[in-house]
């Protein structure tokens, strides 16, 4: 290894070198780099890296560097391909490679899985393509060779702690364990990114024979820093470098420490380095999230690691174990309690299963980023306090202690047996005091009794009992519930203890997402289409938020249907309420029907006054065009460009969005298209002539079209020429009425218009099916020629009292004063975000009717579609749901539950924010 200080080479200096030694005219650019000069050269001819070898390089390594990259070339493996090879000039060996275009991935974000897996790959491509490669200078000293890592004992104090870990259980290991030469320095600077995945690794001056598993460990002491989820970005990359390249499970239990050896090893080098050059901050650009991931690998039990990896690479994680039969711990009712998402939670009494996802695991304890751990890894008891509990097996006591935090076990005691361990939570302080490690206990033997829920974390008095098949050095603390994305490792680490009792209890079985996908396309339509690249399998719903099947919560701001909130408890109550009375059709004298009348009607204008109610929007769309075409006689309507108003077959043709789209049948005759008075994309767009049309059917603000706010007076000037044109005035209000906008209850009415028929759908019921149309006396009289209109389920007596009970929330819980509030707050941190992201085109909405429109320049406002849509996926990994809308697909729309929160809003624009910082 070369010393540390050299003569500084400059660009300009670079630029005579290409040109004197290899005829190019370039200009050139600096690179990162730790000992050599390397630059950038741009050539008309094309693109190319200088290497201008440190004066302390020993002419045989940098060849080895040379000859590996000649033979990855033959391997047909993308990395720097060697233009002309090295030569003395001036004291240094200087030389040509291609340029790799793209980025270092330390530049990347994010580090997805599939990104770190690639990553993986790429390492297992590199090291089979090198198995057979040998060079006289592989044999070398160089600090950087894992497999001596023990040289950086004594320099720094805060890693040596690590550092003689390594020394006296690792290095001994790898005396045995397969060796070739490596690239030996896939660090976050050394990976090149391009087009969305690893591709080619760069600077070969680390190369050495040295274990296999050290390229793999190293790789990973740099792609986990930052990580939310280190263990889960580990799995990545070794799963993608198992797939090439197998490991073995001795080489697999190295590579955690050998990550935690390499980044005390590189804390030291800084360490060591800056003393002599303190104003080279290259040498210092990994040290503090070095520091970081090292003191959160030091919270991971290497076993625990081990096993992580051994599911990468779809081993068992441990051996199959046989449990003998064991004796029931509690007495209690033997019936199952499911409290599951879909379930009704538990009871005082009764056995809560194993393998449950569960809504009640909400504290910070259970939280790593957007996932929560909420997997339950035992068979819970459920009985008084004070309740005998009995040994399951013979065993003697391992440990027991009081954990007497918010949502722990309590009083909890862990059993050791021939080859696993059970543990018994939530018991009484004192009967844990009592307990002593070493002790014999017989199976049946009461040792413990139920605590109280005062003594138990909050929890109802229940015993906790799982098996565990590895203790980890601190039985007590070991999880009871575990993260989704680990369950099938959680699943072998605590088998389901009722393999000991035979209890008539089901498991909670998980539905793998293939399976779910395949059974939806063998049975339904393929046509209805599923949001999201990853979907979701929801399971319940509470005001602002949804729940998957793995008790997930997501901040809904995308389903406007909810509009007081999923689930509502007012709203629910009258449905239900009403449900177990009677529930039938509006033949019958019904004084819901005209209470709600009454109410609906007190909201709008006065000549809105007669209500006809359906069973959807698209039936009361429908159910408009009749009455304006009775009381014109017409048949041709006017509807706006980009427009949606339904899935009948008329409103298909009324809708742009359906009817240009793919799979559409083109413009009717009878339909006539407005332009969009759109004041970003089409501020000029003037109303035309729509003589002989019986109506003009517009949402007031257009929500497919692209959450489209008018210019202002434009409805009200349309409404006045359609009106002079002979034609009835249609305001679709299903996405923006009942009081979104925060200062107005009515879309019409916050453009001071008053349309001659308002359709009301979705939000109306919050939920229940049901859609309704208000309009004046003169067209319902029209409209009444002796055809009977009825709709079986439009104004049922559980329709109005769910219309009703939305009213009644909407009044009693301030929402439109609420949504105003939370939009003003959204409204603002999104233009602020727009002052710092060029791809926000515009923002634009009220209350919460709000869109964001992407663009890939502003200047030609050129949209953004694809990013529009990734960012949306991106939301829904951090668990906020959202969609894209608009003719051009690229309007990222906001219209969620109106109780969405002032927090709620503040977490959307952090993510928000993040995730336009983004490039990947």
């Amino acid at each position: 290894m070369p010393s540390a200080s050299a003569p500084v080479l400059t660009a300009s200096a670079a630029e005579r070198l290409a040109l004197a030694e290899f005829q190019l005219a370039s200009s050139a650019a600096v690179l990162n780099a730790e000992y050599d000069s390397n630059f950038h050269l741009r050539t008309q001819s094309g693109d190319f890296v200088l290497k201008a070898m440190h004066p302390g390089w020993e002419p045989a390594v940098v060849d080895m560097q040379a000859q590996a990259l000649l033979h990855l070339e033959r391997r047909g493996v993308d990395a720097p391909r060697v233009i002309h090879p090295p030569r003395p000039v001036d004291g240094r060996l200087i030389w040509l490679l291609s340029y790799v275009p793209g980025r270092v991935f330390a530049t990347v974000r994010p580090h997805t899985a599939d990104l770190l897996e690639g990553l993986g790959r790429l390492l297992g491509r590199y090291d089979k393509a090198l198995s057979d490669f040998d060079h006289p200078a592989a044999d070398r000293d160089l600090k950087w060779d894992l497999s001596r890592a023990n040289w950086a004992l004594g320099h720094l104090p805060a890693a040596d702690e690590i550092l003689l870990a390594y020394e006296q259980t690792v290095q001994p290991r790898l005396a045995s364990a397969r060796r070739q030469v490596l690239h030996n320095d896939a660090n976050d600077h050394n990976v090149i990114v391009a087009g969305g995945r690893a591709a080619s690794l760069i600077d070969f001056g680390d190369m050495l024979r040295a274990p296999l598993v050290c390229e793999v460990a190293i790789a990973g002491a740099y792609a986990l820093m930052g990580q939310t989820d280190p263990l889960g970005a580990l799995r990545a990359l070794v799963a993608g470098y198992h797939a090439v390249m197998p490991l073995d499970d001795e080489e697999l239990s190295l590579v955690f420490p050998l990550m935690q050896a390499r980044l005390a090893v590189s804390v030291v080098n800084s360490h060591l380095r800056a003393r002599t050059e303190p104003d080279n901050e290259y040498l210092r650009i990994s040290e503090q999230p070095a520091w970081d991931l090292l003191s959160r690998l030091r919270r991971i039990h290497p076993r625990l690691a081990h096993y992580h990896l051994r599911a990468a690479c779809g081993k068992p994680v441990v051996p199959p174990a046989m449990f003998p039969r064991g004796v029931v711990p509690v007495e209690t009712e033997t019936g199952e309690i499911d409290a599951s998402p879909t379930g009704g939670g538990f009871t005082a009494t009764g056995i809560g299963r194993y393998n449950e996802p569960r809504l009640v695991y909400v504290g910070l304890a259970f939280q790593r980023g957007t996932e929560r751990r909420t997997i339950h890894l035992g068979l819970d008891f459920f009985a008084p306090a004070g309740t005998p509990v009995k040994a399951a097996l013979r065993g003697v006591i391992h440990a027991a202690e009081i954990r007497d935090a918010n949502q722990d076990y309590g009083g909890v005691a862990v059993l050791r047996h021939e080859g696993f361990f059970t543990l018994y939570g939530h018991l009484s302080a004192k009967s844990v005091r009592n307990l002593q490690p070493g002790a014999v206990l017989e199976a049946g033997e009461v040792f413990a009794e139920l605590g109280t829920q005062e003594e138990n974390g909050g929890w109802l008095p229940h015993l906790h009992f799982q098996i565990l098949m590895d203790g980890f050095d601190d039985a007590c603390a070991q999880p009871g519930v575990a993260f989704p994305s680990e369950r099938l490792i959680w699943n072998q680490l605590s088998p389901d203890p009722n393999r000991l009792l035979g209890l008539p209890i089901r498991p909670c079985e998980e539905q793998p997402m293939d399976l779910h996908l395949a059974r939806r396309k063998s049975r339904i339509g393929p046509n209805l289409s599923v949001s999201y690249a990853k979907p979701i399998r929801m399971a319940r719903g509470s005001m602002q938020y949804l729940y998957d099947t793995d008790a997930q919560q997501y901040l809904d701001l995308y389903n406007n249907v909810p509009h007081v909130g999923h689930c509502h408890p007012r709203v629910v109550d009258a449905v239900q309420h009403q449900l177990a009375l009677l529930n039938t059709n509006t033949r019958y004298l019904n004084d819901a029907l005209l209470a709600y009348a009454d109410r609906l009607t007190a909201t709008l204008p006065p000549a809105l006054s007669v209500v006809y109610l359906t069973a959807s929007g698209s039936e009361a769309n429908e159910l408009a065009i009749r009455m304006a075409r009775a009381c014109t006689g017409r048949v041709d309507v006017a509807v706006m460009a980009g427009g949606y108003h339904g899935h009948t077959t008329a409103m298909i043709d009324l809708s742009e969005y359906k009817f240009a789209g793919p799979g559409g049948a083109g413009q009717k005759p009878w339909v006539r298209l407005v332009p969009v008075a759109d004041p970003y994309r089409n501020p000029s767009a003037a109303f035309p002539d729509v003589s002989g049309a019986a109506a003009f059917l517009c949402e007031s603000f257009p929500s497919v079209g692209g959450q489209i706010v008018f210019p202002g007076g434009y409805l009200r000037h349309a409404y006045s020429k359609a009106r002079a044109a002979g034609a009835v005035c249609i305001a679709d209000e299903v996405q923006t009425g009942f009081g979104r906008l925060g200062s107005h209850f009515w879309g019409f009415d916050y453009h001071g218009a008053v349309p001659d028929i308002v359709v009301l759908g979705k939000p109306i019921g919050n939920g229940y099916p049901m859609g309704a149309v208000v309009t004046t006396r003169e067209i319902a009289d029209a409209f009444a020629n002796g055809m009977e209109w009825f709709s079986t389920f439009g104004g049922s007596h559980a329709a109005c009292a769910a219309g009703l009970a939305v009213l009644d929330v909407l009044e009693r819980e301030n929402l439109q004063a609420h949504a105003g509030r939370i939009g003003a707050q959204l409204l603002k941190g999104l233009r602020e975000l727009q002052l710092r992201h060029e791809i926000i085109g515009d923002v634009r909405g009220s209350g919460l009717f709000l869109g964001v429109e992407f663009v890939k320049d502003r200047q030609t406002k050129e949209p953004a579609a694809a990013d529009a849509a990734r960012i949306v996926n991106r939301l829904r990994e951090h668990n906020i749901l959202l969609g894209t809308d608009g003719p051009l697909h690229n309007v990222i729309k906001l219209r969620g539950p109106l109780p969405v929160s002032a927090d709620d809003a503040s977490r959307f624009l952090e993510v928000f924010d993040a995730l336009l910082h983004e490039n990947l």
